[in-house]
C-alpha cells in the first residue's frame, strides 16, 4: 500500500507563506485523486483541497485565492502552497490519498503541523 509522509510545517506569522510537501512511496500515486485536510485544536477535520488526476484542483471557501494544491508525479509529490496565511490556518495538515476519485480517502500521511501567529 502506498505510504504519504508530510513536511514542511512550522511557525509563521500572519500574512506569511509556507509551502506543505507530501511524497508518496510508490509511482502508483500518480492515478489516485490527492488531497489536504486540516485539523485544529478541538475541532473536526477540515477538507481544504483536492486536486485530480488531470490536475484539476478544488478549494474550500476559507483558504480559496490563498492556497494552491499542486503535484508533480515525476517526484511522488503533492504540495500546498499556502500564502497569506492567518491564525484560524493553525492546524495539523494531512495529505490524503484516493485509490477511486470518489471522495472515499482511505490512505493518510501523520500529518505536519503549521502555526500562524498573529
Amino acid at each position: 500500500q502506498v505510504q504519504l509522509v508530510e513536511s514542511g510545517g512550522g511557525s509563521v506569522q500572519a500574512g506569511g507563506s509556507l509551502r506543505l510537501s507530501c511524497v508518496a512511496s510508490s509511482y502508483t500515486s500518480s492515478a489516485y485523486c490527492m488531497a489536504w485536510f486540516r485539523q485544529a485544536p478541538g475541532k473536526g477535520r477540515e477538507w481544504v483541497a483536492s486536486i485530480n488526476t488531470r490536475g484539476m484542483s478544488t478549494y474550500a471557501g476559507s483558504v480559496e485565492g490563498r492556497f494552491t494544491i499542486s503535484r508533480d508525479n515525476g517526484k511522488k509529490t503533492l504540495y500546498l502552497q499556502m500564502n497569506n496565511m492567518q491564525p484560524e490556518d493553525t492546524a495539523m495538515y494531512s495529505c490524503a490519498a484516493d485509490m477511486s476519485c470518489y471522495g472515499r480517502y482511505n490512505i493518510w500521511g501523520q500529518g505536519t503541523q503549521v502555526t500562524v501567529s498573529s
